[in-house]
């Protein structure tokens, strides 16, 4: 029934959903009273008890339980040395893609820490924690396009805000932390050289895939990684310095070290063995395919229909009979390869056994199919 109530449920993988105003344990307090358990914990301690023998509890049941909560700043009890600690895991700082974008980041990260604790020492009062949350969301879309609400509803863009407040800001805290000057300027130096290119390790990767958007998006992919491999042996600098990644590109895979999931095809249409044939014959026509994979209940691979298998069993059954399943007329045993297969060995297979396809497996998973279609079309790109 249709209602105007709506309950507010918050995903176990979330931002979350307000400033800490007391303690850590808040995060605790919260997650524990929103989410039920999922993993149990075989330890018997008496935390109270081995708190009043002047003990340190292990808390082995909130790890277990704090494990399958994610914040995007997530609090984590532990004990090392012998002694209890909080960690903060925090899932902030961007991937490269060199060595000195990371400590770039890294840098800019933890500077801007120490140096916005001297500038705004309760930031919780100057900016709504929806304001973050809708500058987090705005940031992960645009990257150095985004627009922010930042202190006190002023609106800025990320070039600007980058610029003109947090480098400062993060130069001043690594500063006061007694890093070397040098290195502070290097490091910096990278966010700075950013801004007017818009170019940071994220948005080279998305423009190079955009330059290759006539390739197919397992060469794509595979371009890209081999770029981003050479790229961090053969050029020193920062990746705003890069050239874009491209159809053109040299990879550094040997042709006969090409494996057979780069030409295999992920976007899979599949059914079960108790569906009907008719199914088949609909995907078939809806997804202009001649082999159809089929699944059992747990994500198995149980077979393959292929085309002629159908055209056979059209022709020999009667237009008034009840529907087939698909298991009266699939493959049970369909030729299959693993993902690192090498495609001359793929495509030795399937000239031996005159096969129009082959299934790629792993661990007894469907992850992809090669058919004669993607054979001709990676070769012409290995011709080109």
């Amino acid at each position: 029934r249709a209602t105007a109530s709506l309950r507010e449920r918050l995903p176990r993988v979330s931002f979350g959903s307000r400033w800490v105003e007391r303690s850590a344990v808040e995060l605790f307090q919260e997650d524990i009273a929103r989410f039920p358990v999922l993993l149990g914990s075989q330890d018997s301690e008496d935390s109270l008890a081995t708190l009043r023998r002047g003990e340190i509890p292990r808390l082995r049941a909130l790890q277990a339980y704090n494990s399958t909560v994610y914040r995007w700043n997530r609090a984590c009890y532990g004990i090392t040395g012998g002694k209890p600690h909080l960690r903060i895991e925090n899932r902030v700082l961007p991937a490269g893609p060199t060595v000195l974008d990371e400590v770039a980041n890294a840098a800019f990260f933890f500077g801007m820490l120490r140096g916005m604790i001297a500038v705004y020492p309760d930031v919780t009062r100057l900016l709504s924690f929806e304001d973050v949350r809708k500058n987090f969301l705005s940031a992960a879309r645009d990257g150095l396009d985004a627009q922010f609400q930042w202190i006190n509803g002023k609106s800025i863009s990320a070039r600007s805000l980058i610029a003109g407040e947090l480098v400062p800001m993060a130069r001043a805290g690594l500063e006061s932390g007694s890093i070397r000057r040098a290195d502070i300027e290097r490091y910096l130096g990278v966010i700075e050289a950013r801004i007017p290119s818009g170019r940071s390790g994220a948005e080279w990767s998305l423009q190079s895939l955009a330059n290759m958007k006539n390739t197919r998006r397992e060469t794509a992919l595979t371009t890209l990684t081999a770029a981003i491999a050479h790229r961090q042996w053969e050029t020193p600098g920062p990746a705003h310095e890069w050239p874009l990644a491209g159809p053109a590109e040299k990879r550094t895979i040997k042709r006969n070290m090409l494996s057979i999931e780069e030409a295999m095809t992920t976007d899979l249409s599949t059914v079960h063995p108790d569906e009907p044939i008719d199914l088949v014959v609909n995907l078939m026509d809806w997804r202009r395919i001649r082999h159809v994979p089929v699944e059992d209940e747990d994500g198995r691979l149980a077979g393959l229909v292929s085309y002629f298998e159908v055209i056979r069993h059209l022709n020999q059954r009667a237009s008034d009979s009840d529907p087939v399943a698909v298991r009266a007329i699939m493959n049970s045993n369909p030729l299959t390869v693993s993902p690192e297969a090498r495609v001359q060995d793929a495509i030795a297979l399937m000239s031996e056994k005159n096969a129009a396809c082959l299934l790629v497996v792993k661990d007894s998973r469907l992850v992809g199919i090669v058919t004669e279609h993607d054979v001709l079309r990676l070769t012409a790109e290995l011709l080109r």
